[in-house]
């Protein structure tokens, strides 16, 4: 059987609307006493959730935001960088991304604030897998979900917008 064959949806997206609103709300809801809130997306499907999240909380709250992408080599990820550039000192930051599995991209997303003084380190995932082995727990999670370590979680976008999560 191949994988198209074996694919299952999790999300829809009317379902990751809601998710998306729910995590703006509860974001909104934790940074009240903020000024501005740093949303760093990971470089792909977490830099469109994280605009996403962004767009959600300019409705809700007078909070400014600050979207920013975290650029990283999975696979070598000795040079992580942010861009763009903006100062985190004394700042809220919200590290987006869209699926979590073990936390090593999440972990290593991290790198750029070390050298920096953010006033608070939060993080947001689309879809949580429980599979960690990094010391990595998401703040807001918009759907938390058991899998075999053999089972993948793939969220699609189209045009800066989230299409669904699947299964496979």
């Amino acid at each position: 059987m191949n994988q198209l064959e074996t694919k299952t949806q999790i999300l829809d997206k009317e379902s990751v609307a809601r998710k998306i609103v729910r995590m703006a709300l509860e974001v909104a809801e934790q940074n009240i006493s903020e000024q501005t809130l740093v949303i760093a997306g990971i470089a792909g499907n977490g830099e469109v959730v994280a605009n996403c999240i962004a767009e959600e909380l300019k409705k809700l709250t007078t909070i400014l935001t600050e979207v920013v992408t975290i650029s990283l080599n999975k696979k070598e990820p000795d040079e992580v960088t942010i861009s763009p550039n903006v100062l985190l000192n004394d700042k809220a930051v919200l590290i987006v991304d869209d699926v979590a599995n073990t936390g090593c991209t999440m972990f290593y997303a991290l790198k750029p604030f070390l050298s920096a003084r953010p006033k608070r380190l939060q993080t947001a995932v689309l879809v949580e897998r429980s599979h960690k082995q990094f010391p990595i727990q998401t703040d807001y999670t918009g759907l938390s979900i058991a899998t075999t370590l053999q089972e993948h979680i793939a969220v699609e976008t189209e045009g800066g917008e989230i299409t669904g999560a699947w299964l496979y």
